[in-house]
This record gives C-alpha cells, sequence and structure tokens, in this order.
C-alpha cells in the first residue's frame, strides 16, 4: 500500500487512485469534495495530504488559503468514511486548526459523545452541497421552473437543428479544452481552469464522464462529472460554456440530467462558497434538499489566573 498509516501523511497524487477511488464513492452522504477525482484535482491549491486509519478511514489533511488579505491560512483535515477515534482527533487538533466537511452520517450517531470530548460542531453553509431530482432537472416540472423552461425553449428555438451533443471522448478532448480557453478569455480570471483542464486530459483515469455540445457547427459547452454515494446520485463536478449561445447553460444543464441512467436520484451541483450570485442561481433550480456538512473546533480551555492586588475585582 502506498497510503501510510497514521501519524504518516504522503501528498495525493495520481498513483493513490486504486487505493482511494473503490471506498470513497461508498460513502452515504455524497459529499461532492470526498472523491478522488475531487481531491486530485485541487490537490495543490489546498496542499493535500493523506493518511490511513486501518479498516476504517482516511485522513485527508490541507490548507485553507487565506480568504482577504490579512488572514493567515488554516490548517484542517477531513475524515471522509468515519470518525477516527478519540485519540486520533486529539492528535490532529494538536497541529490542525479545524476538522473539515463532517456529515451527517458521520456527526449524527457521536455528537453528543464528541461534545463531552471538547469539540464544538457548526454549520458549514457555505459548503453544503446542493441536491436536485434528477427528474425535476430532466423534466422542468411545473410553475417553479417556469422561467428555466422559457430559456431552453429559447435556445431550442434559436439553434433548432443546429445543436449536437456527443459523449466526452479522449478525441474531443481537444474540442472541450478549446472551449475552456474561450470561457477563461470571457470571464477574465482563471476560477477553476488548471483542475478543469486536468479533469477533460485525465478523466479516464480518473473515472469522471460527461459531454461536449455544439451549435451551429461550433463547439459550445461541455460537463463533466461522476457517480457518488453508491450509485444514487451523479455529482456535476465542471459545467463549462460559451455565453454567446443564449440559454445555453440551462439547456446543458436540462439535457444532460435527462441522458443519466433512472437509477441516479438526486444530482449533486455541488456548493456556493458563500458567493452571494451563486447561491441565487443554484436556488432557481429549486434544490430537494442539501449534503449538510459542520466543522469542528477544539473548545477554548478558559484558564483562570490568580489575581494580584492591583487586578482583584472587588
Amino acid at each position: 500500500m502506498l497510503i501510510p498509516e497514521f501519524p504518516e501523511f504522503v501528498p495525493i497524487s495520481y498513483e493513490l487512485r486504486s487505493e482511494m477511488h473503490p471506498q470513497l464513492p461508498m460513502t452515504a452522504d455524497g459529499v461532492s469534495e470526498f472523491t478522488f477525482a475531487n481531491l486530485y484535482l485541487f490537490r495543490r491549491r489546498y496542499q493535500y495530504q493523506v493518511a490511513r486509519v486501518k479498516d476504517k478511514t482516511f485522513i485527508i489533511s490541507g490548507i485553507q488559503p487565506p480568504h482577504a488579505p490579512g488572514d493567515r491560512e488554516q490548517k484542517f483535515f477531513c475524515t471522509p468514511c468515519a470518525v477516527p477515534g478519540r485519540g486520533i482527533l486529539e492528535e490532529l487538533f494538536k497541529t490542525h486548526d479545524y476538522w473539515k466537511g463532517i456529515s451527517d452520517s458521520l456527526l449524527t450517531p457521536d455528537q453528543a459523545r464528541m461534545e463531552e470530548w471538547g469539540l464544538e460542531f457548526t454549520e458549514d453553509r457555505d459548503n453544503f452541497d446542493y441536491l436536485y431530482l434528477r427528474t425535476d432537472l430532466a423534466d422542468l416540472p411545473g410553475k417553479k421552473y417556469h422561467k428555466k423552461r422559457n430559456l431552453v425553449s429559447q435556445f431550442f428555438n434559436n439553434y433548432d437543428g443546429t445543436w449536437e451533443v456527443k459523449p466526452l471522448t479522449e478525441e474531443l478532448v481537444p474540442v472541450a479544452l478549446e472551449i475552456l480557453e474561450k470561457w477563461r478569455e470571457q470571464k477574465g480570471f482563471d476560477g477553476d481552469f488548471i483542475a478543469a483542464s486536468e479533469a477533460l486530459t485525465q478523466f479516464k483515469g480518473l473515472f469522471l464522464q460527461g459531454m461536449v455540445y455544439w451549435v451551429a457547427g461550433k463547439p459550445a459547452g461541455w460537463c463533466l462529472g461522476e457517480r457518488l454515494a453508491r450509485g444514487r446520485m451523479f455529482a456535476i463536478h465542471f459545467e463549462k460554456a460559451l455565453e454567446e449561445f443564449k440559454g445555453i447553460y440551462q439547456f446543458i444543464n436540462q439535457h444532460y440530467a435527462a441522458s443519466l441512467p433512472k437509477y441516479f436520484i438526486h444530482i449533486n451541483r455541488e456548493q456556493d462558497l458563500g458567493d452571494e450570485g451563486l447561491r441565487q442561481a443554484k436556488m432557481t433550480y429549486r434544490p430537494c434538499c442539501f449534503v449538510r456538512k459542520f466543522t469542528a473546533h477544539k473548545r477554548q480551555q478558559v484558564v483562570f489566573q490568580p489575581a494580584d492586588s492591583a487586578d482583584a475585582l472587588i
């Protein structure tokens, strides 16, 4: 095995996929970060490292970059598959600022006991994954999806008979990369460009699948994702399109949901990261529920020092 037992860690690398991938998609909640592809593709951004607790869980260690000037980077850890035990948690909190990505299935059975260990848990709303019924995104039923149906209808009216779609293959990777380059130019920033590029060039080895879209003979968009939550859920990790084609994002969203096998109950469209515009956009698709996540900090111990006469309260 290439992954050492805790307390030793190794950086996440492509060579670890055979050890990590079979176990991570079997976690119950479907946390979008906890797939080998996601951890590998964002390994540089968060400086991910991994250790193993034998027969129990992986421990992912990462560094959260500063959110704003003056902030300090913070070190966090995640335990995707199980709570590792009190002794290991206490050791982890000696070198990490907080425990991240704690899902309901990990927290609920042991919360009271872990609070007795001195842990405080907080909802991490910015990192909740948005879940949608696959049938809702595929059919856009009822009044609540009226505006989305209109945009898809406009797309069909404007580009009737000129759009084309194919499953992503190795031969189509250059086409998807061309779209990604143009997307970056239109946006004027990189965003997740590096991760998306790697996802395309290594999609087969990372167990990803997706579609490429053309409009009027021009490459127009693509999406890429993977199955998780024991095959009941499909996560969309990347969705890129050129905005010159009105309604293209709504069309891709609807078309890809309709193309997925019926055994997928939910589509996971990941988190909003606290971006208010992104939150509003995700809410317009009417999520049926969320993959809730929590963070934990070690409770600060208050130590009372003896007061001298000058400092005494009377």
